[in-house]
């Protein structure tokens, strides 16, 4: 039967649960950042959760979810409403520990600190990667193809691969943020990898280490670029997880 794309590309290969999970998770990463900048600013009927005195941060419900909506999945057929309960469950708790990535990389409540905007950069690139997953042709698990979408399909399935290639190069040369577009971006990907690599990457410490002029053009490059982005970038973090203080919290 020929339901059109969303059964051929979303339905029949088993990719109902991957965008209920995405869109669970982006739901609630940004329902999670909506009533945190709410309870900063002191407004709406939220409060932080302290039984006891202990503040319980929502890096704990969200494991719980992710635990539950995790083996549930794996314990499911793929299919059906059970499934697609546990895609859910596993996306909201996903976006709940990942707002909180910051606090469990430096074991800190880092939340509103310089350091807490790297969880809204993990957030980004999850995002990404999820999508590039969800939109990928895939060349099985699809009935009832000829023989052109089969090569066409699998055509796609090479291109992708071949600019995750890319993209992974990219990534040893210190460019994560274009590694991770570049996924979605030919071109990116391409430019990333060709292009000189950052002064501090593994590509730049190995292969740079007896140039020196590589070396010192790299520094150069990367001061400019730094200088050129880095408030741009900064801006659209803060935009969507809110603008930090200025000095970190002491640890709990």
């Amino acid at each position: 039967m020929d339901g059109g794309w969303w059964y051929r590309d979303i339905v029949e290969p088993g990719k109902l649960p991957l965008l209920l999970a995405l869109v669970s998770f982006v739901v609630t990463f940004a329902l999670t950042r909506l009533v945190t900048r709410m309870i900063r600013a002191g407004k709406g009927p939220f409060r932080n959760v302290t039984p006891g005195g202990l503040h319980v941060h929502h890096v704990v419900p969200g494991i719980i979810l992710m635990v539950v909506g995790g083996f549930t999945l794996l314990a499911g057929s793929g299919r059906g409403v059970g499934t697609g309960i546990a895609a859910v469950l596993f996306g909201a708790g996903t976006g709940l520990v990942l707002d909180e990535f910051a606090l469990v990389l430096y074991l800190s409540d880092v939340y509103w600190t310089t350091e807490g905007t790297k969880s809204v950069e993990v957030v980004v690139v999850t995002v990404a990667l999820a999508s590039l997953l969800l939109l990928g042709f895939s060349p099985f698990g699809v009935d009832g193809l000829s023989g052109e979408e089969v090569q066409n399909r699998a055509t796609a399935v090479l291109s992708v691969l071949g600019n995750l290639l890319l993209s992974l190069l990219a990534l040893v040369k210190g460019k994560a943020r274009i590694a991770v577009i570049g996924v979605l971006v030919p071109f990116l990907a391409l430019v990333g990898a060709i292009r000189l690599a950052r002064p501090d990457s593994w590509w730049a410490r190995r292969l740079y280490r007896r140039r020196p002029r590589a070396r010192a053009r790299a520094r150069t490059r990367a001061y400019h670029h730094d200088r050129r982005w880095s408030g741009l970038r900064r801006r659209v973090t803060y935009a969507i997880g809110g603008r930090p203080t200025s000095v970190p919290p002491p640890p709990p």
